[in-house]
């Protein structure tokens, strides 16, 4: 349904005398999503997880530079298809609540959302109620402004805009953080049923616990890269079935394993290492791994960038 090749991204911004820089903040990212699955995008703050939803949907800031290759359905996203398919084919929870419209009604908001997709204004009307009611929301919420509601309930009016259309591909950028432990539930049972019906979902996010309750696939993401594709089932067997460096630190960081911290931090967009983005935490690393950075290849079961993989 959706591949990413190749994906860069970079920033032109002022510097010091008002001269011009470029930040290159993605670099070679790849990702895969399948009709009738969720792919849980991990990763640290800053690896490049929301701009990846951003690029697909097309919404990133004027002054960015996109180049890669990017296909939905088979056929290339550009700049114009981008448009078209935008919150009617491909929607976005978005991780900010800021997203809400301060000036209209939620529920209003909700039943556009239903109108844009091609419901009728009575059948969008009936739609929304469903939605509001599948996620805990009152019937009276709908009449309230976003600044009126919490920052939970913000989330699910969040969740309902974007899944109450026919939109073959839900990208999930964080749907969870503020909700209460049953939402959270609730919330990933409702995209995993949406995938079990035939969308392909991408779950973005920093828990990976939760990640692993309705994934198939993981797709780790380091410094603006994808440093491996892997099973979800292949966390659950353990870290000799991960391949790279970086997603065994992430299992064993996990609280029901060793609760490991990792040393050191990941590197900033404007002080990238020569060779192996990872490399200055990596005890494994050799000098190839400081002096060249390894391509993605693909294994048995997904992809991983790392020489001793």
């Amino acid at each position: 349904m959706l591949t990413v090749r190749g994906l860069s991204i970079r920033f032109t911004l002022y510097d010091v005398g008002l001269f011009q820089k470029e930040l290159h903040v993605i670099s070679d990212l790849a990702l895969d999503v399948r009709a009738g699955e969720v792919v849980a995008v991990v990763g640290s703050s800053g690896s490049g997880k929301s701009l990846l939803a951003h690029a697909v949907l097309g919404i990133l800031p004027r002054n960015a530079g996109v180049s890669g290759e990017m296909t939905f359905k088979g056929e290339p996203l550009t700049p114009e298809r981008q448009a078209r398919l935008r919150g009617r084919e491909i929607a976005l929870i978005p991780q900010s609540v800021a997203y809400l419209d301060p000036l209209q009604r939620v529920g209003a908001q909700v039943r556009r959302a239903a109108e844009l997709s091609g419901l009728s204004r009575q059948a969008a009307s009936q739609a929304q109620a469903a939605a509001f009611r599948r996620y805990g929301l009152a019937a009276p919420v709908a009449r309230l402004f976003p600044f009126q509601v919490s920052g939970g309930m913000a989330r699910r009016v969040l969740m309902a805009t974007a899944t109450i259309g026919h939109a073959s591909l839900l990208i999930a950028d964080e749907p969870t953080p503020g909700l209460h432990p049953e939402a959270v539930t609730e919330t990933l049972k409702h995209l995993r049923e949406l995938a079990d019906e035939g969308k392909g979902v991408v779950l973005i996010t920093h828990d990976l616990d939760a990640a692993l309750q309705i994934a198939d696939r993981i797709a780790v993401f380091y410094a603006g890269t994808t440093v491996e594709m892997v099973r979800a089932a292949d966390f659950a067997a353990g870290p000799q079935s991960l391949r790279h460096p970086y997603t065994r630190a992430l299992w064993r960081a996990l609280p029901q394993h060793q609760f490991a911290p990792l040393p050191g931090a990941q590197p900033s967009p404007d002080d990238l290492p020569a060779g192996c983005l990872f490399s200055p935490r990596c005890e494994l690393a050799t000098s190839i791994c400081r002096e060249q950075r390894p391509a993605l290849r693909s294994t048995a079961d997904g992809w991983v960038r790392c020489y001793h993989a």
